[in-house]
Parts: C-alpha cells; structure tokens; sequence
C-alpha cells in the first residue's frame, strides 16, 4: 500500500469520524436536560442505560456516565459497566472497516456492561470497597452558564433553519473553513478519490452523513461552532484521530511487509490477547487503532479485538482522574480483570 493510499484512507476514516463525533454531539446536546429524569430509578436501569450511553460512538457517552456518577444518580457498578461498553474514537473507524462486525461487537459490550456492572456492585458491595462520596453540586460549566439565560430555549432553537441567514450575514472564518472542509470531502467522493468506487451504500451514507454535518455547520451559532465543533471535535480530535490512523495503517502495513507481522501474531496469539488488554487500561483510544487495523487486514481473530475494546476506554476516564484517582484505578483493575477472563473465553471458543 503506498503512502498517498494510506494518506487517502487515513483521511477519510478520520473526516467519517468528525461527521459521526458531531452528530452525536448534536444528540447530545438536545437531550442533556432530560438524561438526569430518565438516568434515575432501580439499580437495572441504570446498568442499562449506562452501558447503553457507553456503547455509542465516541467519548459523550463516557463522559456523560461520569458527570452522571460525580453527581450521585449511577452507581459505581453502572460507571464500570458504561466504560466496559465504551470503544472511544475507534467505534467510528471500526464502523468504516467493519460495520457489520462492529456493530455486533458494539451490542457484546452493551450486554457485558450490563453484566459486569451487576458483577462490580455485587463485589464492591461483598468486599465493602468504599468509593468516593457524590457530588451534588457539581454543575456542567456549560450547559448551566449564567450567559445562557433560557437553557431550554436554546437547545431548542439553535439549529433552526432561520440561523443560516444570520450566519450567513458575518460569515466567521472558522465556518468557513469547515464548511470548505466538508465540500472538499464530498467533491472527493463524487470524484471516486475516496471510498469505494462504486455507488453503494457506503458511499451514499458518507454523502447523507456529510449533508446533515453540513446543515449543522451552517445553521449552528458562533458559540456552538466554536464551542463544539472546532475546540472540542477538531482541535482536541481530529488532528490526533487522522495521525494514530495513519500511524496505525502505515505499521501494519510495513510491519506486514519488513517484519512478517502475520506470522508473528499467529505464533504469539496470547501474548497479543495480553498485550492488547494492558494497552486498553491506557487513558487513550489511539493505540486501540493498532488491533483495529490488525483484525481489519485479518491479522488478529476477533477476540483480541473484543478484549481491546472490552478494556479501553478512549480519554473517557479522563474526567474521573481529577474527582477520584482511587475509583479510576479500580474502574481500571475490574475492566482489566473482567475483559481478559471474558477475551479469553472467546479465544478458547475459536474466535
């Protein structure tokens, strides 16, 4: 594979990612005022829907599962089930490499976070491991800033068609370059540049995808799309995601080439199992991309890619790091535990 395909591949794994990353965040951000009501109730509601909220694409859902436990409405065994559940950033290219394969993983997860959230109660509860106190006056600096006088009016309105008109009358330079960033993508796609090159229904949902991320851009207010989109999606992602996918394909493929990777993997499976679950309790999703492109070229069996995924959570820890390095540590030793007994029981099943 030369270097320009990879780059090309690269590029277009890390663009679907950016549209999916802000499409969930669009989700997210109308319906933050109701998770709290919904999150509330037995302790199996919340195992569900925190290993619901985890198994969607990205870090929100993680991150959510953290607000909502720093706030005292999930429990601890709910928070390790949603970060069982989590994948990070790799769900989105793991849906370009694979989508039939990711999507029953991303369902494996949902129903071991569920599982193992029951399990982690139940141990925490019978070892009486005491876990940091709940912080009820935690407030998101966000969605509850005095600059916003109607929380609920504005998530209402500010994807109204109306906005691209006021948008559109000072057009901002950030704007404008996201925009010239989606229409770059999209002509490449109507060119067969990127993608498969055929009209299918991959390269007909890149188009639909790339058309609502478009509307969104344009209908967004200054502080959304600076906000969202360009300081969190763009500079704290982007960059970072389209570099660990190049870097992934780019030692896959070399290390197919220079080292005789397959061969290796083959003779070493174990070791690899093992190498993937200690590299998941890192507090980053990029070096997950590593066995993502390994099980895409058919190198590792699926296995090792459900334990990778199993252990890691992307950056989604990251928020519990500053309210309780304790509770990180232990979130971080039961999905380690429970990911290899779990990955290694697939791998003796023969996947």
């Amino acid at each position: 594979m030369e270097i320009i395909t990879i780059f090309k591949h690269a590029f277009m794994i890390s663009f679907f990612v950016f549209v999916m990353m802000l499409l969930v965040d669009f989700i997210d951000t109308g319906s933050k005022q109701r998770i709290s009501k919904i999150m509330k109730g037995g302790l199996w509601r919340q195992y569900t829907l925190a290993s619901f909220f985890g198994s969607t694409p990205g870090c929100l859902g993680a991150f959510m599962n953290v607000s909502l436990y720093i706030r005292g409405i999930i429990s601890f065994g709910a928070l390790v089930g949603g970060m069982i559940a989590t994948s990070g950033d790799e769900a989105f290219v793991m849906l370009t490499q694979f989508p039939k394969t990711a999507l029953i993983l991303f369902v494996l997860l949902f129903i071991s976070g569920i599982f193992f959230a029951f399990i982690s109660d139940k141990i925490i509860n019978l070892l009486k491991i005491s876990t940091c106190k709940p912080c009820v006056d935690t407030k998101c600096e966000y969605c509850e800033s005095d600059e916003i006088e109607d929380n609920t009016k504005y998530f209402h309105t500010i994807f109204y068609p109306s906005n691209i008109f006021i948008n559109f009358k000072a057009l901002s330079f950030t704007r404008f370059l996201i925009i010239l960033l989606i229409g770059i993508f999209m002509a490449l796609i109507f060119q067969e540049e990127l993608g498969a090159n055929f009209w299918g229904w991959k390269r007909i949902t890149f188009l639909g995808l790339s058309v609502c991320s478009l509307y969104i851009t344009i209908v967004a207010p200054e502080h959304y799309l600076n906000y969202h989109i360009w300081d969190h999606i763009i500079k704290k992602h982007l960059l970072r995601i389209f570099l660990w996918s190049f870097g992934a394909l780019f030692f896959v493929q070399w290390g197919m080439v220079f080292l005789n990777l397959e061969t290796f993997v083959h003779q070493h499976m174990l070791w690899v199992l093992l190498i993937s679950a200690v590299m998941g309790v890192l507090p980053e999703s990029g070096p997950h991309l590593i066995f993502v492109m390994m099980y895409a070229q058919g190198i590792i069996p699926f296995s090792v890619l459900f334990t990778s995924s199993f252990v890691q959570d992307g950056h989604g820890i990251l928020p519990m790091l500053s309210y309780s390095l304790k509770d990180t540590l232990l979130i971080k030793f039961l999905n380690l535990f429970f990911g290899l007994i779990t990955g290694y029981t697939i791998y003796l099943l023969g996947f």
